[in-house]
């Protein structure tokens, strides 16, 4: 694995080094002790996937809150994504800032997501599928989210969304003060 840290400090891009032969690849998602030497320390403790039929599928942008903050690695396994992360970390230099990247299952890649981060991504192709490695369990009542098209995120999907939740299109814009009150 190659950790390339990105332009949002304790975010890395990882480049997967599958070994192939006749009978296809194998490639290693994680190593603890790869992942000591960049810092992390913490544990996995939940995996999650999403498969989503159809392109033009949005989900996010997601995160939880404080007790409940968690770092996500994301891979996608099938299909392709455009995936987002925005940095939420409000002393951060970086606030708000966000950083993309087509992710897919023909390319040896994931992303690890820190605490502090929002998440979201928009499918490309038809039966898209993401796994997500959690640092922490889902907990109802401390999740949040930023609405995809709120202006001051600044953020230009490749296209609008077909597909997205009630939920995602409800979270109040940052404006509306989403922020006041939160500590992350």
């Amino acid at each position: 694995m190659t950790f390339n840290e990105i332009h949002l400090r304790n975010a890395f891009l990882i480049k997967l080094s599958p070994f192939e032969d006749e009978r296809g690849y194998f490639v290693r998602m994680y190593c603890k002790k790869e992942f000591k030497e960049i810092g992390f320390n913490k544990e996995f403790v939940q995996v999650n996937h999403s498969l989503n039929k159809f392109r033009h599928t949005f989900r996010g942008f997601h995160y939880q809150i404080p007790p409940f903050s968690e770092t996500k690695l994301i891979r996608c396994m099938s299909g392709k994504v455009r995936d987002y992360i925005i940095d939420i970390r409000k002393n951060s230099p970086t606030f708000l800032q966000h950083f993309a990247i087509d992710l897919s299952a023909d390319k040896a890649e994931m992303i690890l997501v820190p605490e502090g981060f929002a998440h979201g991504y928009i499918t490309l192709e038809d039966n898209s599928g993401l796994v997500y490695f959690h640092t922490e369990f889902y907990k109802p009542g401390f999740e949040g989210g930023l609405r995809h098209n709120d202006p001051e995120l600044k953020i230009n999907l490749p296209f609008n969304p077909k597909i997205i939740s009630d939920r995602d299109t409800e979270f109040p814009l940052i404006s509306e003060s989403q922020f006041e009150g939160l500590v992350i």
